[in-house]
């Protein structure tokens, strides 16, 4: 295990959380464990551990970003990661608008058709307790 992939893990449960990583770490296999060091160095380990920007406005980035390329599979993780990143909604409906200008109102509609969605079973997990 290497230094980048320890911070990268480290980084990954503190924005993602504890359950999140077990979750992913208790479901990964001899196939894609390469892949998953990958992105555990590079995008944990590299890019989120940087501190040339803060995890609230790299959290906005990242939810732009999804969203531009409709990559939506990752929205609701990255939503609930915005709990921990210090984003808000107001901040995570700015990021939109911008994919909507410069990505497409599609796209951006639908992000924020999951954002709301997440939201509400984030907040219904919060009254149960959990």
């Amino acid at each position: 295990m290497t230094d980048r992939y320890q911070r990268g893990m480290d980084v990954r449960r503190s924005v993602l959380g504890d359950a999140h990583v077990d979750r992913a770490e208790a479901s990964k296999t001899p196939f894609d464990a390469p892949f998953q060091t990958l992105i555990t160095e590079g995008a944990w380990g590299t890019v989120w551990a940087s501190d040339g920007i803060s995890d609230r406005e790299r959290s906005m980035l990242t939810l732009a970003l999804l969203a531009a390329l409709g990559n939506f599979e990752e929205i609701p993780m990255h939503i609930r990661a915005t709990a921990r990143t210090g984003a808000s909604k107001s901040d995570v409906l700015e990021a939109f608008q911008h994919v909507a200008i410069y990505a497409g109102v599609p796209r951006a509609n639908h992000a924020l058709k999951i954002a709301r969605q997440t939201y509400a079973e984030m907040e219904q997990d919060q009254s149960r307790g959990s």
